[in-house]
């Protein structure tokens, strides 16, 4: 197997990180123009999240460092570009704070279940959540789009939705970790 097969996955599970310096000014920026590159880039950096674990799946690279990062790309991918919108004042300061909030639970309970030698894959809540949250964003910052005035509002509505789905599934990865601790 050529090299780049190998590392190709986890390049892309990075890329999500290497993009925000040129994202982050994209969303800063006031204009259609600027909204429309930002929202694209994102979408696209979004696509990376699907990309990455199919490509090692079929390659078989599958790795534990892989399974770990994926997850921890997509809250810096997701988090830096939320603080940023609420810094712009487009999204409600709640919805960053419990989002974050369980985030950074997930991330602790991951951590004690890696010094366990556990590994807590993806749940499937949680990927519906990351793909609400990318969606959501992608549509806020998008709201300036001629001709759909609604496109920000709706994308709160789904971004809030993401919330919920978040709630759920940081219970399940709670329950995850206590039942995995339970059997050893």
């Amino acid at each position: 197997m050529p090299n780049w097969k190998r590392f190709l996955p986890i390049q892309l599970t990075f890329s999500r990180i290497y993009i925000l310096p040129i994202l982050i000014p994209l969303i800063l920026h006031k204009g259609f123009a600027w909204d429309l590159s930002a929202a694209l880039l994102f979408a696209f950096s979004s696509l990376t999240d699907a990309w990455d674990g199919a490509l090692a799946r079929k390659w078989n690279v599958v790795t534990s460092f892989g399974k770990f990062m994926d997850p921890v790309a997509d809250k810096i991918l997701v988090s830096s570009v939320l603080i940023v919108l609420l810094y712009m004042g487009k999204i409600d300061p709640w919805l960053v704070m419990v989002l974050l909030g369980r985030d950074t639970f997930i991330g602790g309970v991951r951590s004690a279940a890696a010094a366990d030698n556990l590994i807590i894959d993806a749940k499937p809540t949680g990927k519906w959540k990351t793909g609400f949250q990318m969606v959501g964003i992608v549509m806020v910052i998008l709201e300036t789009f001629p001709g759909l005035p609604w496109l920000g509002s709706s994308g709160r509505v789904i971004l809030w939705i993401s919330v919920v789905l978040s709630l759920l599934s940081g219970y399940q990865y709670w329950q995850a970790y206590n039942q995995i601790r339970k059997v050893d």
